[in-house]
């Protein structure tokens, strides 16, 4: 059975969708079939793996507001188990639109329902933000990861995201679950990084991945570059957190 994996936080600069892409790469690695879903008009995960963003004919936006075909829109990377949902600019207006839609929460669940069994695991890159696009994630998906820094107002920005999940999971999706959070940007030198991961586990002591992200400047080099960090350089440490958090992943399921 496919997992459909949410990554949402809907404060930006969290490492959110270098998370998702590199979490992606690496189950594709593993010898999954994985399924990059793109939901954020930036579309930056798009570019990330490899996808020139401005020349997509088909978007995650003609497959949520136009009805196109999911296979039709798919693209192949050039990386190994991984396909691409691709975002472009024309997502931004999604929100409008899908508003006035009668299905406006279940848009991706249904594009997504004749595809599922050919993939291992889908990937949902969320915005940052808790509008209808982030909806219809987490209403198509099985479980949410949140990638956070370890910071006060991230603790103020998860109890926000975890009672939209809540809210979700009554009216829409009974299956969502917390898949865990990411620690990312993580210094294990601050006291600030330490007091912050030692409350967050307190709350949520088996939701927590073992591995934690550091900073790292070829994480931060892999996207210009149109590459996952696995690509990149797979001896970063950046690149070994990510296979290790996807290794947990595998582990869970």
């Amino acid at each position: 059975m496919v997992n459909i994996i949410a990554f949402a936080n809907q404060k930006g600069g969290v490492g959110k969708t270098t998370s998702a892409v590199n979490v992606a790469a690496s189950l594709g690695a593993l010898d999954k079939k994985v399924l990059f879903v793109d939901l954020d008009p930036q579309g930056n995960g798009t570019s990330g793996v490899g996808i020139d963003k401005n020349k997509v004919a088909l978007s995650s936006y003609e497959v949520l507001l136009e009805g196109a075909p999911l296979k039709d829109a798919v693209q192949k990377t050039a990386f190994k188990g991984l396909w691409c949902l691709p975002a472009n600019v024309n997502l931004a207006g999604a929100e409008i639109l899908l508003s006035a839609s009668d299905a406006r929460e279940g848009a991706l669940r249904e594009a997504l329902s004749p595809q599922e069994g050919d993939y291992d695991y889908v990937i949902i890159d969320c915005p940052p933000s808790l509008g209808l696009l982030t909806l219809n994630a987490l209403t198509a998906a099985r479980e949410v990861i949140v990638p956070m820094q370890c910071e006060y107002f991230a603790l103020e920005g998860l109890s926000q995201l975890l009672y939209t999940v809540d809210l979700v999971r009554e009216r829409y999706n009974r299956r969502l679950k917390l898949g865990g959070v990411i620690f990312t940007m993580y210094d294990g030198r601050l006291n600030l990084s330490l007091a912050v991961a030692a409350e967050i586990k307190k709350y949520f002591p088996d939701k927590i991945f073992r591995t934690t992200v550091p900073r790292n400047v070829r994480l931060s080099e892999a996207p210009s570059h149109g590459k996952p960090a696995l690509y990149y350089d797979p001896h970063s440490k950046g690149a070994k957190a990510y296979q290790e958090i996807a290794a947990e992943i595998l582990e869970k399921d």
